[in-house]
């Protein structure tokens, strides 16, 4: 295994350190978690900061105005009209000021305006036309079976897709009674719902199980150079985060046992 330089190691110690203060949730709500918890925050947000200045206000502001003149507030910029969505902005901050903070009404109603008249089309054509489209295509009877029983061109899939959006939308008609061949159709729309609830749900699990993997081979790589290295210094940093955690659980035995007990 190569050499990692004291830098590299130092990093990986407290990502493994951070892990394991995460992980430690499981046992209860503590401090290690609490620091963990609010570190991953606090990193984030100043993280998103520097990438909305770096992304967002540089290229689409600073950028635009760039031909104009600070003294003169930027009016005598090409662009000038780019200091509107900026006044808009600064109209943001007044939500903090009590006096003013009615002030932020304007610019957040039209931001929230313009986003919705945005997102609505967009859903409805990811969520509904699209899905539409595909329930309705031609059945491939040439093809019906196709290359295998699960293949997603067979004509046999296209028409589970289509019965089953079907069955699903008869359980959600409630202005007939669900009895006889509707009740049978209305069944068979629940199974369908829960079969698609069922691979969502498991596609989630499966998401959050390849990052706790991550976390593990992380740990891993850790005790590995740890283990193989011949600096003093990383066994140290080894012994102290696996130390500060024996410390911890000593101290909650500690504490469990001389727990007050209530007297009966």
């Amino acid at each position: 295994m190569e050499a990692m330089s004291f830098g590299t190691f130092i990093w990986t110690a407290l990502g493994a350190f951070l892990t394991l203060a995460t992980f430690s949730f499981l046992y209860k709500d503590n401090p290690l978690y609490k620091l963990a918890e609010h570190l991953v925050v606090g990193v984030s947000a100043g993280y998103f900061v520097i990438i909305l200045w770096h992304n967002g206000l540089v290229p689409n502001l600073f950028s635009r105005l760039a031909d104009g003149n600070f003294y003169f507030l930027w009016l005598n910029s090409s662009k000038w009209w780019y200091l509107v969505p900026a006044l808009l902005g600064i109209m943001m901050w007044t939500r903090f000021i009590r006096k003013w903070a009615w002030v932020s009404r304007w610019p957040m109603a039209l931001y929230i305006g313009i986003a919705t008249g945005l997102a609505i089309p967009l859903e409805m054509k990811n969520r509904v036309l699209t899905q539409l489209h595909s329930a309705m295509r031609p059945v491939d009877w040439g093809n019906f079976l196709g290359n295998g029983f699960l293949d997603t061109a067979a004509g046999f899939s296209q028409v589970i897709i289509f019965v089953g959006t079907i069955s699903a939308l008869f359980y959600f008609f409630f202005s007939k009674e669900h009895s006889g061949v509707f009740k049978g159709v209305a069944r068979f729309g629940i199974w369908i719902l829960m079969i698609g609830f069922g691979a969502s749900f498991g596609y989630t699990v499966m998401a959050r199980i390849s990052l706790f993997i991550q976390r593990i081979q992380v740990l891993e790589d850790f005790t590995n150079v740890a283990w193989t290295t011949d600096r003093g210094i990383f066994l140290v940093v080894w012994f102290i985060t696996f130390g500060i955690f024996v410390l911890l659980s000593i101290y909650e035995i500690v504490k469990y046992l001389n727990r007050p007990r209530s007297v009966q």
